[in-house]
């Protein structure tokens, strides 16, 4: 039964966790490829990755969102913001790697495939607060 004032939530969707732990991993496969490729902070797209890091945040935060006892949270907002942050990522990646000088693309090419084949599926969760694997 549904108090006075309430309604009922309906719950997130199935694929959400998966896509946000892809997501996750993705971004930090080309983080650890920048980290890796030397490159000098002046050759960083500064501004590609502030974006960047703002959209990963509101990845991990919806992951915590995702371990939150029902009812706690606004799950319909907190999906809804979600899928936006997940629809920009992709493009933030891109505009990572299109702001990295022409000489050092190849080398980001090359390593980021293969960092990302080696993280482990529980570092989609770094920085993810109090994750309690439980929940799953």
């Amino acid at each position: 039964m549904i108090g006075r004032g309430r309604r009922q939530r309906s719950p997130p969707p199935a694929d959400l966790r998966p896509r946000l732990e892809r997501a996750r991993l993705d971004t930090l496969a080309l983080l650890r490829a920048l980290d890796q490729g030397r490159l000098a902070p002046r050759e960083l797209p500064h501004a590609a990755l502030a974006h960047l890091a703002a959209l990963d945040a509101d990845c991990a935060e919806a992951l915590w969102a995702l371990d939150q006892p029902p009812g706690t949270l606004d799950i319909d907002a907190m999906v809804r913001d979600t899928r936006t942050s997940l629809g920009a990522l992709a493009n933030a990646r891109a505009q990572v790697r299109l702001g990295i000088p022409i000489v050092d693309r190849p080398r980001l090419q090359t390593l980021e495939p293969l960092i990302r084949a080696t993280l482990d599926p529980s570092e989609a969760y770094n920085d993810v607060p109090r994750r309690n694997p439980q929940n799953r």
